[in-house]
């Protein structure tokens, strides 16, 4: 009977159990549109079984009729939803507008935004793919505060990359910030497809950035890239586009006619007849016959409209144990000047994380990057400048000339051959790079949600070789090249590191407990060898070797290399009360090979108060959520050079009481360095408003790099030598605000902007008053209360306007002055202009930049714009000042117009004659013009294909997009473009508009 009334018993609870897991639960998953989601991640909460919507938003789970289950999809708020025994949920996901649950990443780990106490920024896919271009952080320029991205126009050049102005003495590569692909540290990001990145986070302060130490204090950039989810059918994507890249803002050059007229005006009996000769070498002008015959715009000539493309193809899905991406790209880009300078990349990289049980999960992800460069001759761009209009790019009359009949300014009398097309079209830079990138990784869970161990393996291989070829051309007496020849370069980096983390995570009452403490070894190998040769068979490309050339000058080999290596030690603890009061703290310690002080210690710790938690603001409707946050730390800087120097022993006679002695003096240049530390504090807000539709974000900083390594001067014995002896101090103020709305059902919008201030001031010089940069003729001065490498000069206050005007001035009649000189300012009063009259006339750095985004969706339209700008930054305008050695040449057509030409033509320039005078080439504001700009960067128009049927097919989901980039750019300067990454313009490649057409198809 006991036998029985057990069996009995088991049966019904078998069938219980049964009749519950057998629930079968279908749906579909809507946005607020309607619209049904793809992708949608479905699990039942407490397991690990899981689904994700299909193409069409639906869905199917087993379930317990008591179980519930959780939606999460990116962008959306998380909804969980009791089944109590439903077979159909229908799910419709509301907008996560305020992004305050997402999960950022952060250094070894993840974080809820509304748990930072850090300034960090993240930008989504969905924003870097609008932009067409083959670096990542192009599509980051006016999207983050305090980020300046300094684009060019070349083909395969990465950005130049500045995060809250410059904590270095510049001008060694110290400036840029890391990046960290999926965990990898990285210098330079240019083998990175934009389609294959899922998120870019953007660390900004020292507290955010520290757990990276001495490799961060510019800032970090974390990069994650696309990867594939769990229960996830194999997802195909294609995306794709291509267009054209149109030279845009063209600098208008003097045209024969302004150019004749200056050269007849200079006083110059040669330029006079450089002009009589052009008439009779090409004929006279039908329309001016005081003009030769030849119109050349040389800008024109040099330069063409240049296509772009990229196309990447991924497939990517997961099942309950694994994920996977796998995919493939393409991107090529031509140059917009007018000879063999392109960029191409081809990349190959898989993703795979694989959770083998419940304690332990492996992964790992590989990229193969292959990409092809052609370099172009910059120095084209400032021969184009100087090209006189009044000679062509061919001439049939130069009948010596070879291989090609060239037009040469020789000809006509002129010192230089003043044509760019000889060395653009017998020149070939070829730049070869093989990049081999890996990650992986284990991890242990050890106590299951509560401690893990995590090991990772990084490296990253990079082969690069270099051909430069310079094939021999004549075109006049000195405008030749005689040799043929050939250099070529191999070099190889290899970076490892090995990370391994220990982390616990807790919770218990309000207490919110994340703890993490690690170790990282880095090892970093550079080999370089080159050699050149002389004069080989030129007419076939196979004989562009060393080997088959005539000579190979000795002097020309070039053997080198370095090893370096370092051990980290870190720390962090992250933790909060009842979601309302915040802690984080982070401890790391650095060992390297690369300076004397061989370990540095770099503590931050963070601090936060979520007063919207608190009972008294309960109440307060505006505000849904408000967080103060205050962070200080310090980071270690090893991007300066190592250490370096020598010792010396000189033999010194002098005379002691009549007597010649010998002896001998020793000193030391070697730069024995430590670390150069960054600290910095930092003050921040973050708040939403009005129903989570308007986001705040505002931040204050005071970043201080001490011990700066600067040139110090070696007392008595002369020279300098770099010291840790300076202090530099970057502090600005940011603002990011954010608005979306839903007017209808159909119609949403979004606007943001973003504000950033910065001042650069030099605090300490070891003493020094200032240290000199630049060349003396245009001298650029680190002073002390001043930004780094100012320009300093003359301040103009205006032309001498006639001769009574000069004759009543002393300075002008002891110089010798004449009506059209430059006037300058007398800055000490002391009757007389020379170098103590010099002052601070700007800097490169701009004091204010923002950018602003506009996003509007009607139904499958979708149309978006970004703006962007800067002011306070200045820029030399070498091309100008390079009249110096160039006084024969053609100079831009706003000066040829506006010149001083008598009383009263113009208080801001001077005249042709005046041009040539010493007096007038000294540096000044003249040289020094407003950066300010405005742009248009981006403007976006796309419709979006979604459960379309066609012959009674169901075709893929699409969107198809039309994008202009940077179609308009707004800037007083005499130049191309005001992006110029140093300041000084002698031959910056231009920034073109970019017009593409696009694809996005998943299958």
């Amino acid at each position: 009977m006991r036998l029985l009334l057990s069996n009995l018993i088991l049966l019904l609870f078998s069938i219980s159990v049964f009749a519950q897991s057998s629930t079968n639960i279908t749906g579909i998953v809507t946005d607020q549109s309607e619209m049904p989601l793809i992708g949608v991640t479905v699990f039942v909460k407490g397991t690990t079984s899981g689904t994700v919507t299909d193409i069409d938003g639906n869905y199917s789970i087993e379930a317990l009729s008591n179980a519930t289950l959780v939606y999460s999809f990116i962008g959306m708020k998380t909804q969980e939803i009791p089944v109590n025994n439903q077979t159909l949920i229908n799910v419709s996901l509301l907008e996560s507008t305020t992004g305050l649950d997402e999960v950022v990443v952060i250094g070894y780990g993840k974080m809820s935004v509304k748990d930072l106490t850090s300034s960090i920024t993240t930008v989504k896919s969905e924003d870097l793919v609008k932009t067409p271009s083959g670096n990542v952080m192009q599509s980051l320029q006016g999207k983050v505060a305090g980020l300046q991205v300094i684009s060019s126009g070349e083909p395969g050049k990465s950005p130049t990359i500045r995060l809250r102005g410059i904590g270095s003495y510049p001008g060694h590569d110290n400036e840029g910030p890391l990046y960290v692909v999926d965990g990898v540290f990285y210098d330079n990001i240019d083998f990175l497809n934009t389609a294959d990145v899922e998120s870019t986070s953007v660390l900004k302060d020292a507290s955010a950035a520290a757990i990276y130490g001495v490799r961060a204090a510019n800032g970090v950039v974390l990069i994650e890239t696309k990867s594939g989810k769990r229960n996830q059918k194999a997802k195909i994507n294609y995306n794709g586009y291509y267009g054209y890249q149109v030279a845009q803002n063209v600098l208008k050059m003097a045209n024969a006619e302004q150019y004749t007229n200056m050269a007849l005006e200079s006083g110059s009996a040669a330029d006079e007849q450089f002009i009589l000769n052009a008439m009779q070498r090409y004929g006279r002008s039908r329309i001016n016959p005081n003009v030769p015959n030849v119109n050349t715009d040389w800008y024109d000539e040099i330069m063409r409209t240049a296509a772009i493309q990229n196309h990447s193809l991924s497939v990517s899905g997961g099942n309950e144990n694994a994920t996977y991406s796998i995919g493939t790209s393409f991107f090529t880009q031509e140059g917009i000047l007018n000879m063999k300078n392109e960029y191409e990349r081809f990349n190959l990289r898989s993703k795979i994380d694989f959770q083998a049980n419940e304690w332990f999960t492996i992964g790992g992800n590989v990229i193969l990057s292959n990409s092809t460069k052609y370099e172009p001759e910059s120095a084209a761009w400032n021969v184009a400048y100087f090209a006189v209009p009044i000679m062509p790019v061919y001439d049939e009359l130069n009948t010596a000339a070879s291989p090609t009949k060239y037009a040469s300014a020789e000809d006509l009398g002129y010192r230089g051959g003043k044509n760019p097309f000889p060395t653009m079209d017998l020149s070939e830079n070829r730049i070869r790079t093989k990049k081999v990138l890996a990650n992986f990784y284990a991890k242990l869970d050890l106590i299951p949600k509560k401690l893990n161990f995590k090991t990772t393996y990084s490296q990253d291989f990079t082969s690069q070789e270099g051909r430069f070829v310079d094939l021999a051309y004549f075109v006049s007496t000195n405008f030749k090249r005689t040799d043929d020849s050939v250099q070529k370069n191999s070099q190889t980096t290899t970076n490892q590191t090995w990370d391994n983390i220990l982390t616990y995570a807790d919770s218990f009452g309000g207490h919110n407990l994340v703890l993490m403490a690690g170790s990282s070894y880095r090892d970093e190998t550079w080999n370089y060898l080159s050699a050149t040769g002389l004069n080989f068979p030129s007419g076939l490309e196979e004989n562009w070797y060393i080997s088959k050339s005539q000579s190979k000058p000795s002097d020309s080999v070039n053997d080198d290399g370095r090893k370096q290596y370092g051990m980290s030690y870190f720390g962090r603890m992250s933790y909060n009360f009842n979601n309302k009061y915040l802690l984080y703290g982070t401890m790391r310690a650095d060992g390297s090979s690369k300076y004397q002080e061989k370990w540095g210690y770099f503590p931050t710790v963070g601090a936060g108060w979520v007063l919207s938690e608190e009972n008294f603001m309960k109440d307060v409707e505006l505000v849904d959520f408000l967080k103060f946050r205050a962070s200080w730390g310090k980071l270690g800087n090893n991007k300066i050079a190592a250490s370096d120097g020598a010792n010396s022993t000189n033999v010194v006679t002098t005379a002691i009481d009549g007597v010649l002695v010998s002896g001998t003096t020793t000193s030391s240049t070697y730069s024995s360095l430590k670390w150069e530390v960054t600290e910095e504090t930092n003050f921040g807000i973050t708040t939403t408003l009005l129903a989570n539709r308007l986001s705040v974000d505002a931040d204050y900083y005071i970043r201080d790099t001490k011990n700066a390594v600067i040139d110090v001067t070696n007392p008595l014995i002369g020279g300098t030598v770099r010291r840790n002896a300076g202090e530099i101090r970057n502090s600005g103020f940011e603002l990011a605000l954010n608005w979306s709305d839903n007017i209808t059902k159909d119609l949403k919008y979004s606007i943001g902007a973003n504000f950033s201030t910065l001042k650069n001031e030099v605090r300490d010089l070891f003493g020094q008053p200032y240290i000199d940069g630049g060349q003396a003729e245009f001298r650029q001065r680190s002073i002390v209360g001043e930004p780094l490498l100012a320009f300093f000069g003359r301040e103009v206050v205006g032309v001498y306007q006639n001769e009574a005007e000069v004759a009543a001035d002393p300075v002008a009649v002891e110089n010798g002055l004449a009506p059209g000189d430059l006037k300058y300012k007398d800055q000490n009063k002391d009757g007389k202009i020379d170098d103590d009259d010099r002052v601070v006339l700007g800097s490169y750095f701009p004091n204010f930049m923002y950018g602003a985004n506009l996003g509007i969706t009607y139904k499958n339209w979708e149309f978006t714009m970004n703006i962007l700008g800067q002011t306070g930054n200045k820029i030399l305008n070498r091309k100008r000042g390079e009249l110096i050695w160039t006084n024969d040449g053609n100079l831009d057509a706003d000066l040829a117009k506006n010149r001083w030409h008598g009383e009263g033509t113009s208080n801001k320039y001077p005249s042709s004659a005046g041009l040539r005078k010493g007096w007038n080439q000294k540096m000044s504001d003249y040289f020094v013009e407003d950066g300010s700009y405005f742009r248009i960067q981006n403007i976006q128009v796309a419709y979006n294909l979604r459960q379309k049927v066609v012959f009674g097919v169901k075709v893929p989901d699409a969107r198809i997009s039309f994008t202009a980039d940077r179609p308009l750019t707004v800037f007083s300067y005499n130049g191309f473009n005001p992006e110029v990454e140093n300041g000084i313009d002698t031959q910056t490649y231009p920034i073109p508009a970019v017009y593409t057409l696009g694809l996005n198809v998943n299958f």
